[in-house]
């Protein structure tokens, strides 16, 4: 195989799989030889030929055979001379100190507890995950911004000090500032009146990684919005990278400016999505591994990590704090940690851990089940594969939460309350005369309810 026969294969996968993704793992690979049907690539960095072994191999495999060339499989390796290679790290590092990064640069601190290998990957954070590492790497900018946005308690956080700490550890060369967006908006707000603005402007647009914690608490605040987003301009126009988390969406964040949104949707947006039973079960037994450290000797019956991680689905904090509740107790008391206790230790957590559903919950997942965008849905357009959709969640906010009608109307794009009353008429009606309306509806208030 030539690299001329690799060029087109490039060209076909770029099609099938979407410019940024094909930007981001597979335009770093470089064609090596073919050699006893075993096609063989150089990758920057070991993540990304794990990364690209495991989701892409298959489709590069079957385009190499459409164009006749003779392969079983694909190897990558890292190139000797790009340094030395990347391996993964089994063993738990100890606690590093809670300290700025960027030498004299003015950081928020960072969590000695918050590093990748302490992060544990499931379904819902795996892209958001693996973007992170992709950054971490301090590799060409491939993607700029990288947006995290999620709930509370689901990780984006843990992630941008994850990347922090590696880039700190990897490229100590680097200027990387990690700060929240309402730190950002003190410091601006104090060079002003110090009369400092140009010494701002200078710190924070000669950073080489700016990350930014909670955009969505700048919005409304119109100097800030202003000050930020020169400063994401500058850092760009340097290829520089930053790295962004919300709450929310870019396009769902109110009262931020549109060129902002704007800004932010340009790179990758990554949605860490509400933990599933599998995650929360994962995150318990890393912690019991750690507690054990900790209090040596102290037993876990069987059954009550899977009854925690079925009942505490609020968010990962709540989760990590029950368990610690739970070891510290049994630790004092000298007992096992069974069932029973359990549910007595932590009557307070589990009641107001009971499952409550949210509009927002709501609007999620019908986005998700009919293949649409949050945006749209909550848009202006009325198209149909739009407006059922639209429909069926405002009849579910109605029938699962205690919102009122005009409130759950704001919440989709500031509509009237009438149209939340015509759309809750309208799916009783369709449920009656419409099979699929009725299945669809049923199964996504048992998912919401379970």
């Amino acid at each position: 195989m030539t690299d001329e026969t690799w060029g087109e294969i490039c060209a076909d996968l770029e099609k099938s799989i979407g410019k940024n993704n094909f930007v981001t793992w597979i335009s770093p690979l470089k064609f090596d030889r073919l050699q006893d049907r075993v096609a063989r690539f150089h990758v920057p960095t070991t993540f990304v030929g794990n990364w690209v072994e495991r989701h892409f191999s298959d489709q590069i495999l079957d385009h190499l055979t459409r164009v006749g060339v003779d392969v079983e499989r694909l190897e990558f390796s890292v190139r000797s001379d790009k340094g030395r290679q990347t391996t993964a790290r089994h063993a738990q590092p100890a606690p590093k100190p809670a300290t700025a990064i960027g030498g004299d640069l003015p950081g928020a601190p960072l969590d000695g507890r918050f590093t990748f290998d302490s992060f544990v990957v499931g379904k819902p954070n795996e892209l958001a995950h693996a973007a992170a590492r992709r950054v971490a790497e301090a590799g060409p900018v491939t993607f700029n911004p990288l947006f995290l946005y999620g709930g509370v308690g689901l990780g984006k956080t843990h992630l941008m000090h994850a990347i922090a700490w590696e880039l700190r550890e990897s490229s100590p060369q680097l200027r990387v500032v990690y700060l929240s967006a309402e730190q950002f908006m003190y410091r601006f707000v104090q060079a002003l009146r110090e009369r400092d603005t140009i010494g701002f402007k200078e710190l924070y647009r000669s950073v080489d990684v700016l990350m930014v914690d909670d955009v969505q608490f700048i919005a409304g605040k119109d100097s800030t919005q202003d000050e930020f987003f020169h400063t994401f301009n500058a850092l760009v126009d340097q290829n520089k990278q930053i790295i962004i988390s919300a709450d929310r969406a870019p396009g769902e964040i109110k009262d931020l400016e549109d060129r902002i949104k704007s800004r932010l949707q340009c790179g990758l947006v990554v949605d860490l999505h509400p933990t599933d039973y599998e995650l929360r079960l994962g995150i318990l037994q890393q912690k019991v591994d750690l507690y054990r450290v900790q209090y040596p000797g102290l037993a876990i019956s069987d059954g009550v990590l899977e009854f925690l991680a079925h009942r505490i689905t609020t968010n990962v904090r709540v989760l990590e704090g029950a368990l610690t509740r739970l070891f510290a107790f049994s630790s004092l008391v000298g007992r096992e940690i069974t069932l029973e206790l359990a549910q007595d230790c932590l009557a307070d957590i589990l009641r107001s851990s009971e499952r409550k559903v949210s509009v927002e919950d709501i609007q999620r997942k019908v986005s998700e089940h009919y293949n649409i965008r949050l945006a749209d849905m909550l848009g202006p357009r009325r198209q149909r594969t739009l407006a059922r959709p639209r429909q069926i969640a405002m009849y579910l906010a109605k029938k699962l939460t205690t919102s009122s009608l005009p409130d759950i109307g704001r919440r989709f794009g500031g509509r009237d309350h009438t149209t939340v009353m015509h759309a809750v008429k309208r799916v009783e009606e369709l449920r009656s005369s419409d099979a699929q309306i009725a299945e669809d509806v049923e199964m996504l208030r048992r998912t919401l309810e379970g």
